[in-house]
């Protein structure tokens, strides 16, 4: 790649060369090579356009309850951890509950050849301990906050003007590692800390025959109080005294390691517990990633989603959710490279159509935060949230200073993977949008419900990919509105 000044230098060259030898040589063509001398960059043009957009909403969240999963993240290379335990690379194969060493390996080649983040539970208590010793004690390996609800939390303490209420079981380890500004009930202490074990991978990196598109992270726990969420009850009996005016939820994934039968006995006592929020205080709800068809199609149908107000969720779990539901485009099998917008664009319409407020008066449901590795959108049903312009930019803005651990986007080490031309629906008359770096964020509308979509700035080597989707969510809440109804 040549110096951005050669670059320069060969264009005014050119210009010159072609004003003396046609001087007659049009205008517009002429202004053109000069304006390319000038060209700002597409990723200067879109940082510098966020921060112009990116302002603060007129009535901000001034207490925050976030509960229920929590635990110690153990980040390590996963390549080199299963080099460690004795794996060579061979052939991926999903598995929805691991429950040995190749389980775990078949499952962590499956997702890293797709660049797809995943979660898993691992059943086995033995073998977990067992893998989880020689990850805390790999050479490298760093411990940090982790569990959504507290991953939410965090992020959303760095504001000095928020006060933020955390419950979920924490230990010794992670009320150590836990911002000053974060407040944890003592009903939510426990004598010891859930760990996690988070397998990264980074863009390119081989193993075997393997080679990863972009850098993601596999995830699997043998995790029991946040499998159960046992802390449920703890939370919503805290919130009295606390008075949020926004309650973030997460952790339903977790249930997948129970039985069928204890599963639906929680998920029933979760809906009720659930139910006794005041209406009046705002749910967010953050999904992540799952396999049971039958829960997720519970959790959305029947269940909970007719009880928050907001959800937050990536490519991985918006297609899921789909297939679990029989809803459009449910027979793409999965995504090949950056998911279609419009595919995307149709499966949100049909979530809040269906199960929003547009249709069932009864659903509380008016916002998505959708977001993917190369851009995000928000739908909203109208009427009910503002500043979404600002929100939607905030939360892709996040996503490039996080994955490369820098306070502002540093534009020499991110790059542009979005499409800036696609349409917007695949199932109706689609109307094609062509966005320009310097106006990033692109709003179309359909039938009461309105999206804002814009890019992401991807981080050529990101330092950490953990908690990225947390980090977006929390950002895209701080900068939302929700008008009084």
């Amino acid at each position: 790649m040549w110096p951005r000044s050669v670059c320069v230098a060969l264009l005014a060259l050119a210009a010159g060369y072609l004003f003396v030898r046609e001087p007659e040589l049009p205008g517009a063509a002429l202004r053109y090579l000069a304006g390319r001398l000038w060209a700002e960059p597409a990723e200067s043009s879109m940082a510098a356009a966020w921060e112009a957009l990116i302002t603060r909403p007129a009535r901000p969240w001034s207490r925050v309850a976030v509960g229920v999963n929590a635990c110690v993240d153990v980040i390590v290379s996963g390549v080199k951890l299963l080099q460690a335990l004795g794996l060579d690379p061979g052939d991926g194969k999903d598995h929805a509950i691991l429950s040995s060493r190749k389980d775990l390996k078949e499952a962590f080649i499956h997702f890293m050849q797709k660049g797809a983040a995943a979660e898993r539970f691992f059943s086995d208590a033995e073998t977990f301990d067992h893998i989880a010793r020689a990850a805390s004690e790999y050479p490298g390996a760093q411990l940090y906050v982790g569990g959504n609800a507290a991953l939410i939390g965090q992020k959303l303490a760095t504001n000095p003007n928020l006060k933020i209420l955390l419950c979920g079981p924490v230990g010794p380890t992670l009320h150590e590692l836990l911002d000053d500004n974060v407040i944890v009930p003592p009903e939510s202490m426990q004598e010891t800390d859930e760990f996690h074990l988070i397998l990264e991978y980074q863009a390119g990196e081989e193993w075997g025959q393997l080679r990863a598109p972009n850098a993601n992270r596999f995830i699997f726990s043998h995790d029991l109080s946040n499998g159960a969420m046992n802390m449920l009850e703890v939370f919503v009996s805290s919130l009295d005294e606390f008075q949020p005016d926004l309650v973030v939820l997460s952790g339903l994934h977790m249930m997948e390691g129970q039985s069928r039968e204890v599963r639906e006995k929680r998920l029933l006592e979760a809906v009720t517990s659930i139910s006794d929020i005041p209406t009046d205080i705002p749910i967010h709800l953050e999904l992540a990633s799952m396999t049971d068809q039958d829960l997720m199609s519970k959790i959305m149908n029947q269940q909970v989603f007719p009880l928050v107000n907001s959800v937050g969720l990536n490519e991985q779990e918006l297609l899921f959710l789909t297939q679990s539901a029989s809803g459009p485009h449910a027979s793409l099998g999965s995504w090949n490279g950056v998911p279609d917008v419009g595919i995307v664009s149709d499966i949100l319409f049909w979530i809040l159509k269906k199960h929003g407020r547009t249709m069932d008066k009864a659903s509380d449901l008016t916002r998505i935060h959708f977001h993917t590795l190369a851009y995000h959108i928000l739908a909203t049903v109208d009427g009910y949230w503002g500043n979404q312009i600002a929100a939607v930019a905030a939360g892709a803005r996040v996503a490039g200073t996080q994955a490369c651990a820098t306070e502002t986007i540093d534009t020499d080490r991110v790059f542009l993977k979005a499409p800036l031309e696609f349409v917007t629906s695949h199932t109706e008359a689609p109307s094609k949008i062509s966005l320009n770096p310097g106006d990033p964020v692109a709003q179309w509308h359909r039938e009461g419900i309105s999206f804002h979509f814009t890019p992401v700035l991807v981080c050529k080597d990101p330092i950490r990919t953990v908690g990225l989707g947390d980090a977006i969510s929390a950002e895209g809440l701080l900068y939302s509105e929700l008008y009084p109804q």
